[in-house]
């Protein structure tokens, strides 16, 4: 058809001119309507409308766009803040510039420094010094593998658990109870966190004992004071923990300092323990005295100052056995079978001695026996006896806080260059060296050591030397000095980590007593929260027993470590929309197993201390959870599923969800057809595509009508919608309003669907096909009164057009996914595509993000800082920014938002009856004598001639140059061409609804040249306009905006955000 060009103007106003300056939607005023194609006419003469406006920096080329950037702020501003940290979730773009010169410097330490070196610091501690060989000794090679290697399986499935949710976000200073307490909520975090700060606290005792025993016992002997060794520990504990503690509460830069030089000492000293197991039996020269199968004191052996180990009347052997015991009793007895010589043994023979079948099965001795046997012994014939009972389920619980410390990465992730890498790489890699030296050193120790001087726990059979120390290369003194140091390190360490874990508990208040230990000093230091550390520690040191104190550390680290894996298998197995760790190699059946080791071993350890902690954990839960919000409970239980369901309904109530529990509650608006079918079936397959949100889905319509009389005809669209529902295995539930209007039934719906706490966040609503060739308004205005009651609301909404082109079941796209983030949104552009392709349609698509960067923006800088907000998103996506430049107006978006004005007047008389349709479609269609059209099809042929013009109005035709009008008879005839022409250069549209066009048609051209092969284009939902005088014009926009786009999804954000970087 050809293009066709008309003019309609009103008798009595029509002189009104153009562009009288209001600022809503086409507010379109009274005058000249013109329609058609001005492609012809000279263009570069029309006096188009300025491209500055003083009052708003969008008012050009975003200016479709303007409320949306003045609330939320540009890209750019959002990018940067986001990208350098900024405090908080919410991006204020406000304090951009503002937070730039207050940004504290990072360290930006890489793998090895920040993570692999601290945990492998954190992991060697002093069980490694003093009880390893105990341990291999009376455990036997085999179980000790079997515990080494129990132990760190746990440590490595939690390491993994660990990766997978520290990747899941940026976690600040906190660790794990930081990672727990936003993954299983405030109760599971407050009752977690308390345990691993006792532990750690606890373990600061354990690290104090250790260095006190390797200086009393083996460094400097001559200092003890009392003869009960375990006074002169608790003694000295005390002063090295008051040293310790003032030097925590005065530098705590020179504790940074000394861990530095602790790690030196732990690597120098596994190194020489290694060099001297190679080395041993060429230059070690330590010897023990058997009597039979019994160890004997190095003193008690002592004549004259010589080692004298032999069996005659002149030995001190002889002495003990049978002349301090008047020549009677069994152990003389024992003195005088010829089979139990005395004989001198080569301590450390090396490991070509054949000794490790001899030490490869347990030796568990009861306390009081002597080392290896079942016979009691005596201190007083120097025999070497047991001071406690072991099994395997004690030396388990004493063996394992040697693999903890994995979690010493994790607490410096605001130091690391890129923690989501660095993390789980270190972290693993931490756990794979130690687990390598503890494995190798259980082997190496069975091999090279004789099976009785191994059991030999304070080395009294060789003069109360370190056995540890006596292996290594070149001098015991090496280790000596080097565990020592590094023991205190690590003690340092821990009364430095847990006062800041307690001001972290305090700070969330998440236990109301314990608000007085958020308080600091001036300095920012945690005084009083070091002060109970102190107190708690020198509990720990007053056991004065490392074989008691490790224990209690293992049942506080165990829980810790199951509640990670827990956290991890809840978030795995919820899907909820947040959980998108870098980290992939993690599974929550691993989760799973680690924490069914975590318990496992709390009962094989002991018992009584797990249930201890368990019962601990439980109150401390119940504490938190009374003192949080109140609880309505009933007052009777009328089945256990609504029971479950009220409480679930009542706690769902309680507020609105954090960010990280953000996921999309869908309300789908779906439209009847005349037999009470859904028109567009497709909108809740796309629901289903949703699903991965795993959240609300209610699919919903409105009949128009009495309710007395539609009640039949909603229960049967109802069912309808329910077998839908079914049919694309949508988990979620349907109804059916009946109200005197469609729009006050579907502002009834947005407002009251759902119920309690279970409600929509998210409204989906299909495109409004065929607006403009409907004469009745509602074609239109229920889309966009729908609009702005979601806004209202503070609900998301989700516009979906071209449904009908949506991916079907079976259906499997690949291309792209194409993001346009136009402004912030909080965030719900970047979320949808990622729960999209969770579903099997939409899974090969690749994702790609464009934004627009503005005249005054650095495009470069907005590029980089988007992926490295992408990147703490955990979301992979092609990035590229368009640069929206202020280039003039052209005439095409001129001429267009001319015909969208003069289209919308022409639409209002025509529904107003002001003028005669047939009349105007009469004119329109003769060339020189009037052509009659019948009455009965004047809507068809308004419609025709209004799509004609739509279509058509822009193709460049020579011969409409020579139309002319009749204002007063609405003849068209070819004499007055020049005046015409004239009168429509001298016409001028509203000023700002030629710049919203112009955003329309610029940006519809940068996504059409970007994105017209993508499968979807996903974008920002332009606000709606304040007055319903703009709304044929909004609409118009969209069109533009949206125009040679197959599959488009237009969103509006609720105000709030729903993804957040941090874990």
């Amino acid at each position: 058809m050809a293009a066709v060009r008309f003019t309609v103007t009103k008798p009595d106003e029509e002189e009104a001119p153009f562009g009288d300056g209001r600022s809503s939607y086409g507010a379109a005023g009274a005058g000249s309507v013109i329609f058609g194609d001005n492609a012809a006419l000279h263009k570069d003469h029309i006096p188009f409308a300025e491209n500055e406006d003083p009052e708003s920096p969008f008012s050009n080329h975003m200016a479709l766009y303007e409320d949306d950037l003045q609330h939320s702020g540009k890209i750019s501003q959002v990018l940067s803040r986001i990208a350098n940290y900024q405090a908080g979730i919410t991006p204020n773009p406000d304090e951009v510039e503002k937070g730039k010169n207050h940004q504290s410097k990072k360290a930006n330490l890489g793998t090895v420094l920040g993570v692999y070196l601290p945990c492998i610091q954190n992991i060697f501690g002093i069980l490694l010094f003093v009880r390893m060989t105990w341990i291999v000794g009376m455990a036997g090679a085999l179980e000790s593998f079997f515990m080494v290697f129990i132990s760190c399986l746990t440590t490595m499935l939690t390491s993994i658990s660990m990766s997978a949710i520290a990747t899941n976000g940026v976690v600040p200073a906190g660790g794990s109870y930081f990672m727990i307490s936003r993954a299983l909520g405030p109760e599971f975090g407050g009752a977690v966190g308390v345990l691993f700060y006792l532990g750690t606290s606890v373990a600061s005792a354990m690290y104090i004992i250790g260095a006190v025993e390797i200086l009393v016992k083996f460094i400097v002997p001559q200092i003890a004071i009392f003869d009960d060794v375990f006074h002169n520990y608790r003694l000295y504990g005390t002063c090295v923990l008051l040293v310790l503690g003032l030097i925590v509460f005065v530098g705590v830069k020179f504790v940074s300092k000394f861990a530095a030089l602790s790690l030196a000492c732990v690597i120098i000293s596994i190194v020489c323990i290694y060099i001297g197991i190679f080395a041993a039996g060429s230059i070690n020269n330590v010897e023990i005295c058997m009597f039979g199968d019994r160890l004997l004191d190095s003193d008690s052996v002592m004549l004259n100052g010589s080692f004298y180990c032999v069996k005659n009347e002149s030995s001190p052997i002889y002495q003990h056995y049978c002349v301090d015991n008047n020549f009677t009793g069994d152990a003389c007895d024992y003195y005088k079978e010829k089979e139990n010589m005395a004989h001198i043994v080569k301590g450390i023979p090396g490991m070509t001695s054949g000794v490790f079948m001899d030490n490869a099965v347990s030796h568990y001795t009861e306390e009081g026996n002597i080392v290896g046997t079942e016979e009691p012994g005596s201190r007083s014939r120097g025999e070497v006896i047991a001071d406690i009972t072991t099994s395997f389920m004690v030396l388990l619980a004493i063996y394992f806080p040697s693999v903890t410390g994995i979690m010493a990465g994790s607490n410096r992730s605001g130091d690391l260059a890129d923690a989501q890498k660095s993390i789980p790489t270190g972290t693993i890699l931490a756990i794979a060296t130690t687990s390598f030296v503890y494995v190798t050193s259980v082997f190496f120790f069975a091999a090279c050591i004789e099976g009785p001087l191994l059991r030999d726990k304070y080395g009294i059979s060789i003069g109360g030397n370190m056995l540890i120390g006596m292996l290594a290369w070149p001098n015991e003194w090496v280790i000596m000095i080097g565990s020592f140091l590094s023991t205190l390190g690590a003690g340092l360490q821990s009364l430095t980590g847990a006062p800041r874990l307690l001001q972290a508990i305090a700070k969330d208040n998440v236990i109301p007593f314990l608000s007085l230990f958020g308080k600091t000093t001036k300095r920012g230091e945690p005084f009083r929260a070091l002060l109970l550390t102190a107190a708690i520690s020198e509990l720990g040191i007053l056991l004065a027993n490392l074989d008691y104190i490790a224990p209690i550390i293992t049942m506080f680290f165990l829980m810790c470590y199951g509640f990670v894996n827990m956290a991890c298998a809840l978030q795995t197995l919820l899907q909820t929309p947040n959980w998108r760790p870098r980290f992939q190699f993690y599974h929550w059946t691993l989760s799973l197993l680690g924490l069914s080791l975590c318990i496992t071993l709390m009962f094989i350890s002991s018992w009584y201390y797990a249930l201890a902690a368990i019962a601990l954990a439980f109150c401390i839960y119940k504490y938190i959870e009374y003192k949080g919000a109140e609880k309505e409970w009933g007052d009777g239980i009328r089945g256990l599923a609504m029971s479950a369901a009220r409480y679930s309904l009542l706690r769902l109530q309680e507020g609105p969800p954090h960010t990280k529990n953000w996921r999309p509650q869908l309300l789908v608006l779906m439209k009847l057809d005349g037999n009470l079918q859904p028109k567009y079936p497709k909108l809740i397959r796309f629901a289903s595509q949703l699903k991965a949100g795993k959240g609300l889905t209610l699919v919903m319509s409105v009949i128009e009508g009495n309710f007395r009389e539609k009640f039949a005809d909603s229960q049967a669209a109802k069912l309808s919608l329910s077998n839908l529902i079914k049919e694309y295995g949508v988990k979620g539930f349907s109804d059916v309003c009946v109200s005197d209007s469609v729009t006050e039934g579907i502002c009834h719906l947005i407002q009251n669907a759902g119920l309690g706490g279970l409600k929509h966040n998210t409204v989906v609503i299909g495109w409004p096909y065929g607006w403009r060739h409907e004469a009745d308004l509602r074609s239109y205005k229920v889309f966009i009164d729908s609009v702005r009651n979601t806004e209202a609301g503070q609900l998301a909404l989700l516009v979906v057009k071209g449904i009908d082109q949506f991916p079907e079941h079976n259906e499997k796209l690949r291309g792209t996914i194409d993001v346009w983030w136009i402004v912030h949104d909080g965030g719900l552009l970047m979320l949808l595509p990622f729960l999209l392709r969770q579903d099997k349609s939409w899974k090969h698509c690749k994702l790609r993000i464009f934004t627009v960067a503005q005249l005054e923006d650095n495009s470069i800088e907005m590029k980089k800082d988007l992926k490295t907000y992408l990147y703490q998103l955990r979301i992979d996506a092609d990035v590229e920014v368009v640069e929206m430049s202020t280039s003039d107006i052209s005439a095409y978006t001129y001429e267009r938002t001319l015909m969208m004005e003069q289209r919308t007047q022409m639409l209002r008389d025509i529904r107003c009856k002001r003028i005669e349709p047939q009349q105007i479609i009469d004119r329109a269609h003769q060339t020189s004598p009037t052509r009659s059209v019948k009455l009965d099809t004047v809507h068809e042929e308004v419609d025709a001639v209004l799509e004609a013009v739509h279509e058509e109005g822009f193709v460049p035709s020579e011969s409409l140059t020579d139309v002319s009008v009749d204002k007063s008879q609405f003849t068209f005839s070819p004499q007055d061409g020049k005046r015409v022409t004239k009168q429509l250069l001298d016409l001028k549209p509203d000023t700002k609804n030629v710049r919203r066009m112009h955003t329309a048609v610029r940006l519809n051209e940068h996504i059409v040249e970007k994105s017209h092969d993508a499968q979807l284009v996903i974008l920002n939902l332009p606000a709606p306009p304040k007055h319903t005088a703009g709304d044929e014009n909004y609409m118009e926009y969209l069109e533009v905006l949206t125009e040679g786009l197959e599959r488009v999804l237009m969103v509006r954000g609720s105000g709030r955000e729903v993804i957040t970087i941090y874990s």
